[in-house]
């Protein structure tokens, strides 16, 4: 009986994992192992030395109970701290690279522009992009005959609607729903059949208006101003050139400084130092009398300027194409960037 003991302890003791332990509490303490096989043989034995020999066979089977269950114990351990070993991070090795998104450059501008607009006390309008040609053209005191009513300017629908061509009609659309004071700029995607490296057939328009008594060119000169220099800086070159739009009277075209060369003159601005920005003016009376608001009493001035253009003088990105061709190498120079 003892020297099954030691025997067993000494498997015990040798077990390197937990079926061996299992195998080995089996051959010497299951219903079939060793010990139960020595005690078969106490009927043969006198009172005295069964008493002596069950003393001794419990002894014996607590201590291996014990042994077995501090084994087991240590051997879970062990098999612990190994899958642990293999599982560990290495914090030396290089991380998995997570590339994190940036705002698109047109967005970017866009949302700098309308927030400088906003801190002058301007809101935000909106309109559909599938737009009545009422709104588009016709109250807006563009003629039947003028040019960019062609097919070839416009995207026509088959139900006789188009394409906005600029954000305009959200102006109208306001104006008719609303009474002066009016203070708002319109932003949103534009369409119109042109494609090179400088235009896009859709791109990003921000327009603006500004209705109530009294305004004058002289407000209008204002706040173009301040909007220029916040963009471009207050070092920014800004004059105002006589032109026509339909919509407008007087109208003005709004030039400033070449971004590239500061004035001297280079390719981009073709020698002059200057740079076409935007188009703004003096609402027409006409547009007035179209929205049932009384020219008489009220006046005001409206401005309007492509989000890609800013945007490509600000970054000096030279093909427009860039912008939209969603190349993510091109994308990621602009991490970070307002």
């Amino acid at each position: 009986m003892k020297s099954l003991g030691e025997e067993a302890k000494a498997l015990i003791q040798k077990a390197t994992d937990l079926k061996q332990l299992n195998d080995i509490r089996v051959a010497f303490l299951g219903k079939k192992g060793k010990l139960k096989n020595i005690l078969k043989t106490l009927g043969k034995l006198s009172p005295e030395e069964r008493k002596e020999i069950g003393q001794l066979a419990n002894k014996i089977k607590e201590e291996l109970e014990e042994l077995l269950k501090s084994q087991e114990t240590t051997l879970k351990q062990k098999a612990l701290e190994e899958e642990l070993r293999k599982e560990k991070i290495d914090i030396t090795l290089p991380a998995s690279w997570i590339d994190i998104g940036s705002s698109h450059p047109v967005i970017s501008t866009l949302i700098g522009i309308s927030e400088i607009f906003i801190s002058m006390g301007f809101s935000v309008a909106e309109g559909p992009e599938v737009e009545k040609e009422e709104y588009n053209f016709d109250m807006l005191n563009i003629p039947k005959d003028h040019p960019a009513r062609d097919m070839q300017d416009t995207f026509f629908l088959n139900n006789g609607d188009i394409l906005r061509t600029h954000t305009s009609p959200v102006q109208v659309r306001t104006m008719l729903t609303r009474k002066p004071p009016i203070a708002i700029i319109a932003p949103g995607r534009v369409y119109r059949k042109d494609a090179d490296p400088t235009h896009s057939p859709m791109f990003h328009q921000i327009e603006g208006l500004l209705v109530d008594e009294n305004v004058t060119f002289r407000d209008l000169k204002g706040i173009l101003k301040i909007f220029l220099e916040s963009v471009f800086g207050k070092d920014v070159g800004i004059r105002f050139r006589p032109s026509y739009f339909p919509f407008t009277e007087p109208s003005a075209e709004v030039d400033i400084s070449c971004t590239v060369c500061g004035g001297k003159g280079c390719r981009v601005c073709k020698g002059t130092g200057w740079l076409e920005i935007l188009g703004c003016g003096m609402v027409d009376p006409n547009v007035f009398k179209a929205v049932n608001i009384d020219p008489d009493k009220y006046s005001g001035f409206a401005f309007g300027l492509g989000i890609e253009r800013i945007a490509m003088l600000k970054y000096r990105i030279t093909d427009i194409r860039l912008l939209f061709e969603n190349n993510m190498r091109f994308n990621h120079q602009f991490k970070g960037i307002r």
